[in-house]
């Protein structure tokens, strides 16, 4: 696909079919760590998916939960089964990668290290994680966890691991790997930048349509986003390129099959035609098995199908769900899927931001909210036996920029004072979410201005028209409309109050249950008699508070069908200063890190996960949300809710989303930190290659006259071989040795616990065969009469032989 041609409208791509590219192979095959299990709540069609190189997609990774390892070597190389206890293993890996992490294996030299990534130097019992200087906590977390992943796959969880947060205290797991890489020279270098592509990149989509003309294959553009569905045709092939990120085939269900064959080969000419790199992801898209994503790209989707060309897929009805209060509890789910916590009951307060401040409103007011103002509505409840809360942050269309800086400073101001257990949800005024509006019972209404109440608690008097939407207490809400005849509805019901009486006007189209609820909103809005009146038999008086007769709208508001749209879960980053997304397929709560910042787009809300130890990028978190929006290919309303969850404070309507919740999960969890300060079990791996390095038994590498590294002599030994010697003790809590399998023990034991005591009666986590480790140096020369390094250099059997005189063998 080698020329284009463009004018106003559209641009094509035409190539001969004997230049079609044939599809190609990934340069590297990869070992994943471990497979995840897929919620068979949220299955969907699997998509077509390739790429070359590493450029492997989200989903791609999601199916290896604990990470990627990409092995040296091609097809032949790393298709062998992974054999584990084996220990005669030298090698470096690369950790890199955001959520998906990945292992890469480089050259055994100071030269592949940089100071923004994670490495391993995997010696076979030893495997020592070098964290460089500016890699982040949740960096040095995730590479953690693939190390244990790999230590437990590879070396059934006997090797030791050690880990370098700092190469000046670490001197120990230092002195290792300058033994086998030699010494360093000069600094470390800035990593290269991966290259993700931001919001902005990705909300570029154009649609082109593929088809054949003569000898050459047509390629052309239709649309730009906001794209809709009826532009897709069943008989017909498109492309969709999502800003060079990844491009979509789509291929209708009546296309031809020799199209379908050649969709792959038509993706990867469109690639080179536009000049985009050759990993570009590709995926090859069914009509009627289309991902989340692809539907996403749409401003609308439905799944019922389309008959031909020339019909779209319109919107099906949304199937209305009786409320069961009951239920809401016991099942998050239908929680999530209602966007309700519960049936309101629980305890309201309200302010109303005021010269900077917040001011309480009379629980009498409390559902009388204008469009100038901003307020914070605290809803209470209980959930599981504690307390939880609800934080509205309510911004009418006039209020000024000073009153939402205020609205934001005051809940923050709450949140203090909560301890941090509020769940902000920013709503704006018109999108209020059905948790909202339930906790008014129906009683919502919005008024025009930024007036307050008068002496009586009334509004201002004035001719005033008012648009009742809703059926029931738990979604209607009444909004101050211009007071204009135009502004009327013959779907809905309109309230219109004068100085003498109030009209309850019903539209030809309203329903019983419309009308119920306009009679009791009608009481709250206006004590003043009632005068019902129907459409087409309107008294003159009423069209002289309109100021005279007007055409307005018959057409029936149907509410948006959202039933094809999936959850997606994200991970958000700013590396340089611009929002990065990482999608989460197949998600679960695993997926949920205290490092991290997780977004979760149930299409209706934006919810915005905050772990614990996040804090410094949580003013960000909102204003991410909105980029997001921003920049969606649908074009998604920016009134969307955006709601705030912290780690620990998770509402029903957030964890339904996740095909399981364990509320617990994290009581018990040991950070990152926590495992850095600690030291588990008995490294006699380690401390045996540190007495080799101390005893010159590793073979020196010269070159010309200079020093070079070291090669050990590692032994192929399996777990009855034992492994002899223990570490050397090191006060520094960046130094630390981790076993995954095994308890944690700080410092030296006592000499009582220790000496004369049966394997059964040794303290959890000690070694029978290597009791004499544990004890502090002090008490080791005190007993053996030699520090540690001296009784180790010695012969095995002058080991055993001491061990039995002095009550530890």
């Amino acid at each position: 696909m080698g020329t284009s041609s463009r004018n106003t409208a559209t641009s094509s791509f035409t190539s001969p079919r004997a230049r079609r590219p044939h599809r190609g192979l990934p340069a590297t095959c990869t070992t994943g760590l471990g497979r995840r299990q897929m919620p068979r709540r949220r299955m969907q069609p699997a998509p077509s998916h390739s790429s070359y190189g590493r450029c492997w997609s989200d989903c791609f990774h999601s199916y290896f939960h604990g990470g990627v390892i990409y092995r040296k070597g091609g097809l032949a190389s790393a298709v062998n089964h992974v054999e584990t206890n084996l220990y005669n293993v030298r090698r470096l890996l690369h950790i890199r990668g955001k959520k998906h992490m990945s292992a890469t294996e480089v050259e055994l030299s100071w030269n592949s290290f940089n100071k923004d990534d994670i490495f391993l130097l995997d010696l076979g019992k030893v495997m020592i994680q070098w964290n460089g200087p500016r890699s982040s906590i949740s960096k040095k977390a995730r590479g953690l966890s693939l190390t244990c992943c790999l230590q437990e796959r590879e070396r059934g969880g006997r090797a030791q691991i050690g880990v370098v947060d700092d190469q000046v205290k670490a001197t120990d797991f230092m002195e290792i790997m300058e033994a086998v890489l030699g010494c360093r020279v000069g600094n470390l270098y800035a990593a290269i930048p991966d290259g993700s592509i931001n919001q902005l990149q990705k909300a570029n989509v154009r649609l082109y349509h593929v088809y054949e003309k003569g000898e050459d294959l047509v390629i052309q553009e239709l649309a730009t986003c906001p794209l809709t569905q009826d532009l897709l045709h069943e008989e017909d092939c498109y492309i969709l390129d999502q800003g060079g990120f990844r491009i979509y085939m789509w291929q209708g269900r009546m296309s031809s099959t020799q199209e379908k064959k050649a969709a792959f080969s038509r993706a990867l000419g469109f690639i080179q035609a536009k000049g985009y790199p050759t990993c570009t992801n590709v995926e090859v898209v069914n009509q009627g098995a289309e991902s989340a994503a692809f539907k996403q790209l749409f401003r609308t989707w439905s799944d019922q199908p389309c008959r031909n060309k020339h019909l779209g897929g319109g919107i099906g009805k949304r199937n209305q769900v009786k409320l069961d209060a009951g239920k809401l509890r016991s099942q998050p789910e239908l929680a999530a899927r209602l966007r309700l916590v519960d049936d309101g009951s629980g305890k309201v307060e309200v302010w109303c931001i005021q010269d900077l401040g917040r001011q309480p409103v009379d629980p009498k007011h409390h559902g009388w909210l204008f469009a100038g103002n901003c307020y914070l509505v605290l809803y209470t409840y209980q959930k599981m036996g504690h307390v939880q809360y609800i934080l509205y942050l309510w911004q009418g269309h006039q209020a000024t920029t000073h009153k939402i800086k205020a609205l934001h400073n005051n809940a923050e101001e709450l949140d203090l004072m909560y301890h941090g257990a509020l769940v902000h949800e920013h709503v704006t005024m018109g999108s209020e979410p059905p948790h909202f509006l339930t906790i008014f019972q129906g009683q919502l209404v919005v008024f025009q201005g930024s007036t307050g109440y008068d002496g009586k608690g009334q509004p201002a008097s004035a001719t005033r028209l008012f648009h009742v939407q809703g059926t029931d207490s738990f979604n209607t809400r009444t909004m101050e409309v211009p007071t204009r005849a135009s502004a009327l509805n013959s779907s809905d019901i309109f309230l219109l109050v004068t100085a003498r009486l109030c009209y309850l006007w019903f539209g030809k189209g309203c329903s019983g249950d419309q009308r119920e609820m306009a009679r009791t909103v009608a009481t709250v809005i206006s004590k003043k008699n009632k005068e019902t009146v129907l459409e087409g038999q309107e008294p003159p008086h009423f069209w002289e508070a309109l100021g005279g007769r007007a055409p307005y709208s018959s057409k029936k508001s149907l509410p948006e069908d959202v039933s094809s749209f999936q959850p997606r879960l994200f991970e958000c980053s700013s590396p340089v200063g611009q929002l990065v997304l990482t999608e989460v397929v197949f998600f679960s709560q695993d997926d949920l890190d205290k490092y991290d910042i997780m977004l979760l787009d149930t299409w209706q809300e934006i919810f915005l996960w905050l772990g614990e130890a996040a804090s410094e990028q949580k003013k960000d978190a909102v204003a991410w949300g909105r980029e997001y929006l921003k920049t969606h290919p649908a074009g998604r309303s920016q009134a969307t809710p955006i709601v705030l969850v912290k780690q620990g404070h998770e509402p029903p309507t957030f964890t339904g989303w996740f095909f399981t919740w364990d509320p617990y999960k994290w009581a018990n969890k040991q950070s990152y930190e926590k495992v850095m300060k600690g030291s588990l079990g008995a490294a006699s791996a380690i401390s045996e290659i540190i007495a080799e390095v101390h005893n010159f038994r590793l073979s020196r590498w010269s070159s010309h006259g200079k020093t070079g590294p070291l090669a050990l002599q590692g032994s192929q030994d399996s777990s009855e071989n034992g492994l002899e010697l223990g570490p050397k003790g090191s006060s520094s809590s960046t130094s630390t040795c981790t076993s995954c399998a095994r308890p944690m023990i700080n410092g030296g034991l006592p000499r009582e616990q220790l000496m004369h005591q049966a394997a059964e009666d040794l303290p959890e986590g000690v070694d029978p065969a290597q009791k004499e480790f544990y004890l502090s140096d002090a008490d080791f020369r005190d007993i053996f009469g030699k520090s540690k390094e001296e009784f180790y250099s010695m012969a095995k059997w002058k080991q055993q032989q001491e061990k039995k005189q002095l009550g530890f063998f």
